[in-house]
């Protein structure tokens, strides 16, 4: 595809809200300088943020760097750096978490609402090729979304349909410098070998634009699946934390069936990922069969989805587990098997092990509250009920 300037900018224009200042999010790679620059063609209001990972001894260096550029054309920069110990892992991984987190945290801060990334149709190709290498299914092939929300941040990608290389055309021909990351050439990230695989299969017309089609057409399938995973959500009732399959649940397609379970198990467990494939299939073929079975932090029990005992945690940002807003006296822990036998939970009418995983308030061994089987002086209330979780995205 040729270079077209006016292209570029009006991919800005066409993917950006005019009107109101967007946040920038600068590595002072080529795709996130040519991101800034376009957005200053367009004529939009930026501001810009970096995020020194601290994983390069450069970083620093670098990143005063780009404070500089940005200096010198009179707009505004922050320098978030990223503060860690000991890492491991897929470092990758958990950079790129920290990164989203130190500039949504920006964004608030600054009081802006949206915030621009600089990936392009060679990231969203690489994107797929990874996902079939993990045998993703259909949402997994779907490539990034061209837009999400964060903690109250809007992220937006304009630059979906722009080439790697054609930004980069674009920047030489303007004078403008930026800095290559040394770490884009390491084939021990799963991206860099993504990308030389892309190389590898040019010879038989397998592109980044092509593939990045095949991503899009894929989006718009996921889209129109989506609508029908919704209307089968009726299917599954919420009660005290869990789900309840009705009988017409087993009658929907393979694939709605599957959606769903994906659906309920990140309700349940909060997962920042959804299971490997062969983990579902063999949940799912449990499901099927009637059987007990367990997959990431889940349970399926007799026709119910619950929280897997085991898997429950402590109070995190003001939630326990992650999904229960409790208030009253005591700490607050699972009721288990001694907290049923302190209160009538039978009157509920819903199993034993759905209510064995919902939050009770103590004092050591005593009981001072059993919210979800109307026990005690508290309440307990899941802060995002199911219809809202995944179905509605």
């Amino acid at each position: 595809m040729p270079v077209t300037g006016d292209r570029l900018v009006g991919l800005l224009r066409d993917g950006l809200p005019a009107g109101e200042v967007i946040g920038v999010a600068l590595s002072g790679g080529g795709d996130s300088t040519a991101l800034l620059h376009l957005c200053l063609a367009a004529g939009l209001r930026v501001e810009a943020v970096t995020v020194d990972h601290r994983l390069r001894a450069e970083s620093a260096a670098e990143a005063a760097g780009v404070a500089a550029a940005c200096a010198a054309l009179g707009l505004r920069h922050e320098v978030r750096v990223w503060e860690h110990g000991a890492l491991a892992g897929n470092v990758m991984d958990a950079a790129r978490r920290a990164r989203m987190a130190l500039v949504a945290d920006w964004a608030r801060g600054r009081g802006i609402g949206c915030v621009a990334l600089g990936h392009t149709r060679d990231d969203q190709a690489e994107t797929l090729l990874m996902g079939l290498a993990r045998s993703a299914g259909l949402t997994g092939l779907s490539g990034m979304r061209p837009g999400f929300a964060l903690d109250g941040v809007r992220f937006l990608r304009p630059l979906l349909a722009a080439g790697r290389a054609e930004l980069r055309d674009w920047l030489r021909g303007r004078g403008i410098p930026w800095v290559d990351d040394p770490s884009n050439e390491d084939a021990r990230y799963q991206r860099v070998r993504a990308r030389r695989a892309l190389t590898a299969l040019e010879p038989l017309g397998i592109t980044a634009a092509g593939l990045a089609t095949v991503a899009g057409n894929l989006a718009r399938a996921q889209a129109a699946l989506a609508l029908q995973v919704r209307a089968a959500g009726r299917h599954l009732r919420e009660a005290a934390g869990a789900l309840q399959l009705g009988p017409e649940f087993r009658d929907e397609p393979e694939e709605i069936r599957r959606q769903l379970v994906l659906a309920a198990v990140g309700w349940l467990a909060g997962a920042d990922y959804p299971p490997r494939a062969a983990d579902l299939a063999r949940f799912l073929a449990a499901m099927r069969e009637g059987r007990d079975a367990t997959l990431a932090g889940c349970r399926h029990r007799r026709g119910w989805l619950l929280r897997e005992a085991r898997a429950l945690r402590g109070i995190e940002g003001g939630l326990w587990d992650g999904r229960w807003r409790v208030t009253g006296a005591g700490e607050v822990r699972a009721l288990g098997d001694a907290g049923l036998r302190l209160c009538d939970w039978r009157a509920t009418g819903l199993p034993r092990a759905v209510m064995a995983v919902t939050p009770g308030l103590w004092q050591g061994d005593r009981l001072l509250a059993a919210p979800a089987a109307g026990f005690g002086a508290a309440t307990a209330t899941v802060a995002r009920p199911f219809h809202l979780f995944g179905l509605s995205d």
